[in-house]
């Protein structure tokens, strides 16, 4: 453990972060899950939903700095053209 003052606070801030980092991340992979289900199940209106959803979150994950913006444009990118095509059958 940290014995300066300012080592300590630093050590209670990763801490928070880092919680804070693992709800955010732990958010986006169930949003990605719940449409990837809609998707397995062959509901349309429900993954286009979920898809427009997982878009807001995604992108709020990468304001965050919790992702990079074009990891988050490729997990929507697959998303959504998964989406597309179950539409198109």
């Amino acid at each position: 453990m940290a014995n300066h003052k300012s080592a300590i606070k630093r050590h209670k801030q990763n801490e928070v972060r880092r919680l804070r980092n693992n709800a955010a991340r732990s958010r986006v992979r169930h949003a990605i899950r719940q449409v990837r289900e809609s998707i397995t199940a062959r509901e349309v209106e429900t993954a286009q939903t979920r898809l427009h959803t997982a878009e807001g979150i995604l992108f709020k994950a990468v304001t965050k700095g919790v992702l990079h913006k074009k990891t988050a444009s490729r997990y929507l990118s697959r998303l959504s053209r998964s989406v597309h095509a179950l539409r198109a059958a």
